[in-house]
């Protein structure tokens, strides 16, 4: 049976914040998990990981639908998440991702499964599915989810938890 420890939640302040970043993650873990409700301050709904901080060695295939239409898209440079509620939308809606890393303290190359949902509540949402690879041997210590452009808004928050089996 796998348990979940909470390692930290970071909480966007009044002005907020171009990225959140966990950092000094234990190494006591097999897996990590962040689990995020983050809205946008512009109309850019994209969020970058970065495993310790990094853009390089990372690639992804996304897939994108939106209940009309369905889109896959491969990114050779970046782990790139289109869920981000966008500032246009819904007052006070925000959404919802979830990141999972195994095997994030080994020393081998470290995969990245995402799940965000963002909506407009009634008129339309989008659902983003991310196969993600950091092809770096070093253990991911520190984790930065940032925006593209814009920023996180006041209250979005993200929570990094630990991974057991027990």
């Amino acid at each position: 049976m796998a348990t979940f420890d909470l390692i930290q939640t970071v909480t966007v302040g009044a002005g907020g914040a171009a990225s959140i970043e966990f950092t000094s993650i234990p190494q006591t873990y097999t897996d990590l998990q962040v689990v995020a409700s983050v809205r946008s301050s512009d109309g850019g709904g994209s969020l970058r990981i970065q495993p310790n901080g990094l853009t390089t060695n990372l690639s992804s295939r996304r897939l994108e639908g939106s209940g009309s239409s369905a889109t896959s898209v491969t990114d050779a440079s970046i782990v790139f998440v289109y869920a981000v509620t966008l500032s246009q939308y819904t007052a006070s809606v925000f959404s919802n991702i979830t990141i999972y890393i195994p095997n994030y303290a080994g020393s081998t190359f470290k995969s990245i499964s995402v799940d965000g949902v963002m909506e407009n509540n009634a008129t339309e949402s989008y659902q983003n599915l991310v196969s993600g690879l950091w092809s770096n041997t070093s253990a991911i210590t520190s984790l930065t989810l940032a925006k593209s452009t814009g920023n996180f808004v006041h209250h979005s928050s993200a929570s990094l938890y630990g991974i057991k089996n027990t």
